[in-house]
């Protein structure tokens, strides 16, 4: 048998009953029900119920384990009964009568609780990262960029797109913000720069007759943060296409974005082809180039009414050639901020 493990965590189900097997991990969760302990073992591919009987000679070492100790433990996979199945959890028909518990490494008293969603100080979770990260919102975030990028990969190399890397150190080019630079061992006073995007190397790639490339490219830039990523570097799927048109690579961003959405979210995807509004279009209707026409809150002229107004904002914008819009938001009063956030 092998020393660690034989099955993981999530793998266990009713067929495998009466087998013998081993398994490493987290504690997850411990609870002491009448002198009998039951441990909730968790590793990267789920959880499994570990039962630990008073007579057995290791009981204290399991008493004494906080959650996330990492522990070792083989036992025979017992079918649970009808009412205590946890119908929420994959491995929820079984669990596991230790015969042997080995404690791998104690943990001690945790900054904040791994095992449920913490408001603990961002602070505190990023000097903690490694057990931020095994938290399951983190940790299912952190699955779900890897699936993503898969996916990406796949579905362009599949439309007969070819992977490139790029190099990371190189010279200094004029972009959105300004450079990281890396001083130069061989030059003294010399530097490179980290690249803020792989503009010019695609390029080249492009006139060198490679014809449709793609890059999943880190974009080094010395910017403040923002909300959607960090300061320093983020990660991009670049792609660039030769003898096309404007279309054609709307066409190819269509297929990837809907086939993301569809497989990775739970979001509905309702239009496969992507509605096309001219820029003048857009700005006339909602103010911006980039509108969220999910709530159809279009701009609507009212010029005329206000150009005799007594209110001189709107009447001075109506003389003097402008025009005044509004919003009709009927409705919008009655949910609250939290809609208006998560939608």
């Amino acid at each position: 048998m092998h020393p660690y493990r034989t099955h993981t965590c999530g793998e266990l189900r009713k067929p495998h009953a009466g087998q013998t097997v081993r398994l490493s991990g987290w504690v997850h969760r411990k609870r002491d029900h009448g002198g009998v302990i039951f441990i909730d073992l968790r590793d990267h591919y789920g959880l499994t119920q570990v039962v630990i009987n008073p007579d057995k000679e290791f009981f204290p070492a399991a008493e004494r384990v906080r959650n996330e100790s990492v522990v070792t433990v083989t036992g025979v996979i017992v079918p649970r009964s009808t009412d205590t199945v946890n119908p929420n959890l994959p491995t929820g028909e079984i669990e596991l009568v230790a015969v042997s518990f080995e404690v791998e490494s104690l943990c001690d008293q945790l900054p904040f609780p791994v095992n449920q969603e913490t408001d603990a100080p961002e602070e505190t979770r990023l000097e903690y990262r490694f057990l931020d990260l095994r938290r399951d919102s983190m940790h299912d975030n952190i699955m779900l960029r890897t699936r993503a990028t898969t996916l990406a990969r796949e579905h362009l190399i599949s439309r007969g797109f070819t992977e490139f890397h790029t190099p990371i150190l190189t010279s200094s080019s004029p972009e959105g913000a300004r450079d990281y630079l890396v001083p130069s061992r061989i030059y003294p006073g010399e530097f490179y720069a980290l690249p803020q995007a792989p503009q010019q190397f695609k390029q080249l790639l492009m006139v060198s007759g490679f014809d449709k490339y793609f890059q999943i490219a880190p974009c080094f830039r010395d910017e403040d943060s923002r909300a959607d990523r960090s300061p320093g570097e983020f990660y991009q799927i670049d792609i660039e296409m030769s003898y096309v048109t404007q279309d054609d690579v709307f066409s190819e961003l269509e297929l990837l974005m809907t086939r993301m959405f569809k497989e990775l979210s739970n979001k509905k995807v309702v239009a496969d082809v992507f509605p096309r509004i001219p820029f003048r279009e857009s700005i006339e209707k909602y103010g911006t180039d980039k509108p969220d026409i999910r709530f159809g809150l279009e701009m609507i002229e009212v010029t005329a009414l206000f150009a005799g107004s007594e209110f001189k904002v709107f009447a001075g914008a109506a003389k003097s050639g402008g025009a005044v819009k509004v919003i009709n938001a009927r409705g919008a009063a009655a949910n609250s901020r939290k809609f208006f956030d998560d939608a």
